[in-house]
């Protein structure tokens, strides 16, 4: 048993309130806004049924559902950590690992798909040197795929952050890679 926890006043075995400690790391741990909405959610007759819109901005916020943040989300939500995680790990939007600063969604929908999309996702891999759901060393780059992202007169397509690029293929990889990498020297 957690010994930052104290049973319950309503001497449920099973029932745990976290103490001031855990609360006040649960404060430093994530930002004012979001502090301010679950406040807001825990003064509605059904606190609990906020918990999917809490985890979207915490994920908006961080990028991800770190075990720290949802914690902290359980804490103050008085909400079983169980049923957190639960819950973030059900929906699909939701992600538990920390993604790189850029995005790269592969289209495989039908349209795409015929187009050439698995040799372009292929060569994502190559050049990248990870595989769907990972993310480069340096952070930079996180590679997924979609079922369709609703573009399919452009097939094949690659998203990556807000960008949509059409008609991909195995050639463009390369330069879209490096377009991307200068982006974010220029930024810094």
């Amino acid at each position: 048993m957690n010994n930052n926890l104290t049973s319950c006043c309503c001497g449920g075995k099973d029932c745990l309130k976290p103490t001031n400690s855990i609360i006040e790391e649960s404060h430093k741990i994530l930002p004012e806004t979001i502090l301010q909405f679950i406040n807001q959610c825990l003064k509605e007759e059904k606190p609990a049924s906020q918990l999917i819109a809490v985890l979207h901005k915490v994920q908006d916020h961080f990028g991800y559902l770190s075990p720290q943040t949802m914690d902290a989300v359980a804490y103050l939500m008085q909400i079983p950590a169980a049923k957190v995680s639960g819950v973030a790990s059900f929906y699909h939007y939701f992600r538990l690992k920390a993604c790189g600063k850029f995005i790269i969604s592969i289209c495989l929908g039908t349209a795409c798909y015929v187009k050439g999309a698995e040799a372009v996702l292929d060569k994502f891999r190559e050049e990248l040197g990870i595989e769907e759901g990972e993310t480069t060393t340096d952070g930079m780059f996180t590679l997924e795929v979609s079922r369709c992202l609703g573009t399919c007169a452009l097939a094949p397509v690659v998203k990556i952050g807000e960008d949509i690029h059409s008609q991909m293929t195995v050639g463009k990889v390369p330069a879209i890679i490096e377009h991307y990498i200068e982006q974010s020297k220029k930024a810094q």
